[in-house]
């Protein structure tokens, strides 16, 4: 009989492969777990970080506000002045353990979750601000920041986004943030918003860049994310009227006046989901009531899902 003699480094590679093996099926398990029950997602453009940490008190107010909504995942723009430690400070006080952010520079976009966090891609080449893939609750998230300035530039980050989707092939998936883009879902309001649109067309006038598409509200780039087929469930859930997500009265006596706050609302922040969340979408809400509209110039946006 012929005996194999195993070398001190075979046993150590031996259980290290026992290991692994366990905790990925604990890892699983551990998944399958947390995906039962209520899963509460929200995205949330910050304002230039809260002045660049300079604005305590608007911070504090931020943190306490998001610890009574409690989300499971806060997805997060204009983390300016934010490091990834920060942010993980900030997370912890909000009930949060885990925290990822895109970059250190500019206008990072990030994400704090309940539960482990993996970092799928940093995306940063041809794209405004950036894009930032995670995996948590076994969910593919992208965090998205598209450009504020112009239309054609967000239909092309669009298209590379949508293009990395593809490729990567997962079921379950999140794209969320500022799109800084309006939906077909809209339209009809937007159409007959003239205030809005000259806004727009006073801007552009001013600038090498173009909101507006040959002068009238683009929505390429929205349908782009929607042709993936991923789903916008806002108008779903929320009534026309209600469903605007830009600007806060925050923004009054620095960019705009209350009147222009008042009749300029739109929609530009999004939670658009793959098929097979669709049906655990129990609601969304649009926080644009009370608050939010003293915390930042937009409002967050939160999807509830059961499974």
């Amino acid at each position: 009989m012929m005996r194999i003699q195993i070398s001190r480094a075979g046993k150590f590679l031996q259980i290290l492969l026992l290991v692994l093996v366990a905790s990925t099926g604990h890892l699983s398990r551990l998944f399958c777990q947390e995906m039962k029950g209520t899963l509460k997602v929200m995205t949330y453009n910050i304002w230039n970080g809260f002045d660049w940490g300079k604005d305590t008190a608007r911070n504090n107010d931020f943190v306490d506000w998001i610890r009574a909504q409690d989300p499971d995942v806060l997805a997060l723009q204009e983390l300016c002045g934010y490091t990834e430690e920060k942010l993980l400070l900030d997370a912890k006080r909000w009930g949060h353990s885990y925290a990822v952010i895109l970059k250190t520079e500019g206008y990072p976009v990030g994400l704090t979750s309940q539960s482990p966090i993996v970092v799928k891609d940093r995306m940063l080449d041809s794209l405004w601000h950036g894009m930032l893939h995670v995996e948590t609750f076994g969910i593919d998230f992208y965090v998205v920041h598209l450009s504020p300035a112009d239309c054609e530039f967000r239909w092309r980050e669009a298209s590379i986004i949508t293009d990395k989707i593809k490729a990567d092939g997962r079921e379950r998936v999140m794209v969320l943030g500022d799109f800084n883009s309006h939906s077909p879902f809209d339209a009809d309001r937007l159409i007959h918003n003239k205030s809005l649109l000259e806004k727009y067309r006073n801007s552009d006038e001013k600038s090498k860049y173009s909101n507006l598409r040959d002068g009238a509200h683009d929505f390429s780039v929205i349908s782009t994310f929607l042709s993936q087929p991923l789903i916008d469930m806002c108008p779903y859930f929320v009534e026309a009227d209600k469903r605007y997500s830009f600007p806060t009265p925050a923004l009054v006596g620095i960019y705009q006046t209350a009147d222009q706050v008042e009749v300029n609302k739109e929609r530009i922040d999004y939670i658009v989901v793959s098929p097979a969340l669709v049906r655990h979408c129990s609601g969304i809400k649009i926080y644009n009531e009370g608050v939010p509209k003293t915390l930042s110039d937009h409002f967050p946006v939160m999807a509830t899902f059961s499974f």
